[in-house]
C-alpha cells in the first residue's frame, strides 16, 4: 500500500481525500476548441520529531505529514526523508517506503506514491529510529515532497525537524553470590552492585533479574517483586558518580541438579544511556549434593 493509497495498514489511516476541485475550463472562441487546463499543485510537507529531546540508545519517531491544497492534482509525488547519520533506521509504517539509492547519502528513505493525488489529498508516514550511543546532536532530519507538476510554492515542500540530545546517564550492574555453591533446597545471596557515572542523575533505576533454577524469596535495598519468572526492583534516585546494593534472596528447588544462572539488567526509562555495554551481567551458582 503506498503513502497515498486509500485504505488503512497497520491500523493507521494512509490517505484521505477530503475534497475535489473542479479544473478550470478555458474556451478558445477563435478555434472552437475547448480545452481542460489543470492548474498546479501546491504541495507541503511538515515534520515532527518525539521526543522532543532525544537519548542516546533509546526510541526516537518522526512523523512527516504531506498536503496537496492543489488546484491540481499532484503528479505521481515522490516524499524523500534523510534520517540523520546518528539515528538508525528500525521501521517504516507505509509498505511502498524503501531505502534510498544514493551513493552519497545515507540513511535516507524513498516514498513514492503509485498514483496521482488529487486537490486536498493527505498523507502521513511514520519513521521508527534508535538513537546511536554516541550521538551529540543536535539531530537533524529532513523531508522533501515533488512531483511532476508545477508548484508555485515550494517553500513549504521542505520541512526539517531539529532535536537536541541528552547528556544521559552511565548505569552499570555487578553481581556476586554470597557463596559460590548452594545445596539443593537451600536459600542462598545474590548481590547486585549498581552504579551511575553520570553525568545526569538516575531517578527511575530499574534492574530486572531473571533466574534459572531457583525461586526468588526476598530482596533488600528497593522494592522488589516477582513475576513470570523475572524479579523487577525499583532503585532509590542515583547520584552522579553514586551507586546502591540489592540483596536478594533465592531458593533451589530440592531436586536441583548443576547450577543456576541468574541474570540482572539495569536501566532507566527516562533516561539514555551512552554505554550499554555495561548495563548486563551474568552470575552462576554451582549446586552441590544434599
Amino acid at each position: 500500500m503506498g503513502l497515498f493509497s486509500t485504505g488503512v495498514a497497520a491500523g493507521l489511516v494512509l490517505f484521505l481525500v477530503t475534497g475535489v476541485t473542479a479544473a478550470p475550463v478555458v474556451v478558445n472562441t477563435s478555434s472552437r476548441h475547448v480545452s481542460r487546463i489543470w492548474g498546479g499543485a501546491d504541495l507541503s510537507v511538515r515534520m515532527t520529531a518525539s521526543p522532543r529531546v532525544a537519548q542516546p540508545g533509546q526510541w526516537l519517531s518522526y512523523e512527516v505529514r504531506v498536503r496537496n491544497a492543489g488546484p491540481g492534482d499532484a503528479v505521481l509525488p515522490l516524499l524523500t526523508i534523510r534520517m540523520p547519520a546518528e539515528v538508525e533506521i528500525a521501521a517504516v509504517n507505509v509498505a511502498s517506503c524503501r531505502p534510498g539509492t544514493s551513493r552519497h547519502v545515507r540513511n535516507e528513505v524513498v516514498c513514492p506514491s503509485p498514483v496521482d493525488v488529487r486537490a486536498g489529498g493527505t498523507g502521513a508516514v511514520t519513521v521508527l529510529g534508535l538513537v546511536r550511543p554516541g550521538a551529540r546532536g543536535p539531530l537533524r532530519a529532513s523531508a522533501v515532497l515533488s512531483s511532476e507538476v508545477v508548484d508555485e510554492n515550494e517553500a513549504d515542500n521542505r520541512a526539517e525537524a531539529v532535536t537536541q540530545v541528552d547528556e544521559g546517564a552511565d548505569l552499570a550492574v555487578r553481581l556476586s553470590p554470597a557463596h559460590g555453591k548452594a545445596r539443593p533446597g537451600q536459600r542462598f545471596t545474590v548481590r547486585a552492585a549498581v552504579s551511575n557515572k553520570g553525568p545526569r542523575q538516575v531517578r527511575d533505576a530499574r534492574v530486572y533479574f531473571t533466574e534459572r533454577g531457583a525461586r526468588f524469596l526476598s530482596a533488600r535495598g528497593g522494592r522488589c517483586s516477582a513475576r513470570h519468572g523475572k524479579v523487577g526492583c525499583a532503585l532509590r534516585p542515583i547520584r552522579s558518580g553514586a551507586g546502591g546494593t540489592l540483596s536478594l534472596v533465592f531458593r533451589v528447588p530440592r531436586r536441583g541438579t548443576g547450577e543456576v544462572a541468574t541474570e540482572a539488567t539495569v536501566y532507566s526509562a527516562r533516561l539514555g544511556d551512552r554505554r550499554p555495554d555495561n548495563n548486563q551481567a551474568r552470575m552462576r551458582v554451582s549446586l552441590g549434593r544434599g
